[in-house]
């Protein structure tokens, strides 16, 4: 039996979950909603304040599903209530990030401003050299984390560019002139 799998998703006070037709996964909590349809051969229930996901066999398929799919649902409930947050750093000297509106302006060292729309359900905050992406969708916010750090990946020398806040660069020695 799978570890994660086996586990009931407990839905705290002030979420509703209620699974559709088609295992169409509904949550609505204080953060906003979420829905997504899981694989058709899991069998989802629902008991009291719990989701219970089981499979129909032991082969090797539908023990892969088990664990993802209860991993997903425990996802979207805890998206609901608390949100999910990745915060990036920038080093170097001139690298700065702003807010205009709905974009994000950053001056990493580039012959110009790279301009990026924050997506639809995502919210970007910059506090000095730190940027906040803050949403309820685990995906979407990792995602888009990543996106904002390959504009300006850490170079291992001196350590300039953009890095998640508990990232650690590996860094290397330079060339030693002779």
């Amino acid at each position: 039996m799978s570890r994660i799998g086996k586990l009931p998703i407990d839905i705290p006070s002030g979420v509703e979950a209620e699974i559709g037709e088609g295992n169409l996964v509904k949550v609505k909590g204080p953060l906003g909603k979420m829905e997504r349809r899981m694989h058709k051969s899991i069998i989802l229930e629902k008991e009291d304040n719990k989701i219970i996901v089981k499979r129909p066999s032991d082969n090797k398929y539908h023990k892969s599903l088990h664990g993802l799919t209860r991993s997903l649902i425990a996802n979207m409930v805890e998206g609901v209530t608390t949100g999910y947050q990745k915060t990036l750093e920038i080093n170097g000297v001139g690298y700065r990030a702003q807010k205009q509106g709905k974009k994000l302006v950053l001056n990493v060292g580039y012959s110009h401003p790279v301009e990026m729309t924050d997506p639809e359900g995502i919210s970007v905050e910059v506090d000095g050299n730190k940027v906040l992406v803050k949403g309820i969708d685990k995906q979407q916010v990792g995602n888009y984390a990543a996106k904002i750090r390959s504009v300006r990946e850490p170079e291992p020398y001196k350590g300039k560019g953009i890095k998640y806040i508990d990232e650690r660069i590996r860094r290397k020695v330079g060339k030693t002139g002779k």
